[in-house]
């Protein structure tokens, strides 16, 4: 099991990213979370099989169809033990 945090930027807020991750994740069988930041970006963690994890991180390149990625950054992480994937408010104080 692998874990990976990632952070998108571009045009991804309001189009259906974090819907469309979600899915896309439980589709994949991948755990873990996603959420809308402050600075307009979107923060996802997953964690799973390294080639599903790797396939949403695929995904994340490119997001759903009215996106537009500019940027994803990748960090590995160490992984928790994370079920089922969820769609996670905005922090505040960020």
């Amino acid at each position: 099991m692998i874990r990976r945090r990632v952070v998108v930027s571009g045009d991804v807020h309001g189009v259906f990213f974090r819907d469309t991750c979600r899915r896309t994740a439980a589709g994949l069988g991948v755990a873990g979370w996603v959420r809308n930041l402050p600075d307009g970006t979107v923060e996802a963690v997953c964690e799973g099989e390294p080639e599903r994890v790797q396939k949403l991180v695929d995904w994340a390149h490119q997001g759903p169809p009215l996106a537009t990625v500019d940027a994803v950054s990748v960090e590995e992480e160490e992984p928790e033990g994370l079920t089922g994937f969820e769609i996670r408010p905005t922090p505040t104080g960020f």
